[in-house]
């Protein structure tokens, strides 16, 4: 697959703040805007997160998570690198390993179907509000699509995942508004340590609601922040 450069994606300054809140610095105003992942976890309901760490113990806690987000970004190393056409991360020890196999997964059950790829990693920012990094923007099954990478520990159902949806929905916002298209897709491959492999899309109606519910999350951040 060929990296398209159908839109100049521009690159913007991110800031990791001490608490581990994540800003990116707008181009246009140089204002700190809040990423959409922030925006989401400041927003989320965290009872059951809470209680799991709890239960576990922060050591083993803060553990799990560092080996998740470990694993999670080794496997986005592997498809960054698969798709703009460079050596993908060798190695033999078990991470590497499963982050090749996971993404070996969503390479040819998922971005198989995409035809064309315009960009990886792409800075989005709706000015004076938000800004986020989308995994991949291009063409799925024929339509422009705004596309997640995900990795689960095992395969989540629909309803686990809502705002993956809230978040594809506002990078869709932010594009068709930096660059005058007419996104309608956002779509999810997910993978499991396992290696399941799962696939959800989101078309014009669930994106316009998710747009809206987006929003309100937005409102409710700013709020309170």
């Amino acid at each position: 697959m060929m990296l398209i450069d159908r839109y100049k994606y521009e690159k913007l300054e991110r800031i990791t703040e001490p608490d581990g809140v994540r800003h990116y610095i707008c181009p246009r105003t140089g204002k700190k805007l809040p990423s959409v992942t922030t925006i989401l976890s400041g927003t989320a309901d965290k009872t059951g997160l809470i209680e799991w760490r709890e239960r576990v113990g922060e050591a083993k806690a803060e553990q799990i998570r560092q080996e998740a987000t470990r694993l999670g970004s080794l496997m986005h190393t592997h498809l960054e690198c698969y798709l703009s056409g460079m050596p993908r991360p060798g190695g033999n020890n078990y991470v590497r390993l499963l982050a090749e196999r996971m993404a070996d997964q969503i390479i040819h059950r998922g971005l198989i179907r995409v035809g064309e790829c315009w960009g990886i990693e792409a800075a989005l920012y709706a000015p004076q509000l938000y800004a986020g990094t989308s995994d991949c923007i291009g063409v799925y099954d024929g339509r422009p699509a705004i596309i997640d990478f995900k990795t689960a520990k095992k395969i989540r159902s629909r309803e686990m995942i809502d705002d993956y949806f809230l978040q594809l929905s506002a990078y869709i916002i932010a594009h068709n508004e930096l660059y005058d298209t007419q996104i309608e897709t956002g779509v999810i491959f997910m993978v499991s340590r396992d290696c399941d492999y799962e696939e959800w899309i989101i078309d014009r109606d669930e994106v316009h609601r998710y747009k809206w519910r987006f929003f309100d999350r937005l409102e409710q951040y700013l709020c309170h922040k």
